[in-house]
C-alpha cells in the first residue's frame, strides 16, 4: 500500500517534467538543387540567338556533361537569361522557379578567360543584391576563350563578384567555349 501511496504522490511530479515547452522539431532542411542542365540565351538587338548548354543527364554519375559554347559578335551587347533544369526527374523539374523564389540565397558570377567581355546583372534580391537569371554581357574585340557562368547556393552578400571570395556552395559551375567575331 505504501508503494502505491508513494506512486500517487510522484505522478503529478512525472507530469509536469514533461512539459511541451521544449520545441524539439528539427529545422527544415533546405537541400541543394539537383541541377543536370544549364542553358544559357543570348540575344543581340537584332534579335540574334545564341545559345549555350551544359548538360549532364546522369548527374554525379560517370559520363562527362556534353557542353557547346556558342560564337559571338565583337563590339556588341547581349541580353542573357539562364534556365536551370533537373532532367533526372519526369518530367524535367525547372530549378529555375526555385532560384528565384530564393533569390535571397542564391547568385549567379561571371567570368571570361581570354576574352574581352564584360558582365552585367539585370535582377537583383530584395535586398538589392546581384541575383544573375537576367544579365548582360557586352564583348569588344575579336578573340577565343572561356566565359564561366558558376550558381552559388547561399553566398555571402555582398561579396565582391568573384567566386573565391563568396563562400555557399557552388550548385553548377560551367565554362564554355566562346569565340567572338
Amino acid at each position: 500500500m505504501k508503494i502505491f501511496k508513494y506512486a500517487l504522490l510522484a505522478i503529478p511530479f512525472l507530469y509536469f517534467s514533461c512539459s511541451d515547452d521544449d520545441d524539439n522539431t528539427p529545422e527544415p532542411i533546405n537541400e541543394e538543387e539537383v541541377i543536370t542542365t544549364m542553358t544559357v540565351t543570348l540575344t543581340d538587338a537584332m534579335g540574334n540567338v545564341v545559345t549555350m548548354q551544359t548538360q549532364d543527364l546522369d548527374g554525379d554519375g560517370p559520363n562527362e556533361p556534353v557542353v557547346s559554347g556558342g560564337t559571338l559578335s565583337a563590339g556588341t551587347t547581349y541580353t542573357g537569361s539562364i534556365v536551370w533544369l533537373n532532367e533526372m526527374e519526369d518530367p524535367a523539374e525547372d530549378v529555375t522557379l526555385e532560384i528565384v523564389e530564393e533569390q535571397d540565397e542564391h547568385q549567379v558570377f561571371f567570368s571570361a578567360m581570354d576574352l574581352a567581355v564584360d558582365f552585367a546583372y539585370v535582377d537583383f534580391d530584395s535586398n538589392g543584391f546581384p541575383v544573375g537569371t537576367q544579365f548582360t554581357l557586352t564583348t569588344t574585340n575579336a578573340g577565343t576563350g572561356t566565359v564561366t557562368i558558376t550558381l552559388i547556393h547561399e553566398p555571402m552578400k555582398p561579396n565582391d563578384g568573384t567566386v573565391d571570395t563568396a563562400g555557399g556552395s557552388i550548385d553548377i559551375q560551367t565554362s564554355f567555349p566562346v569565340t567572338v567575331e
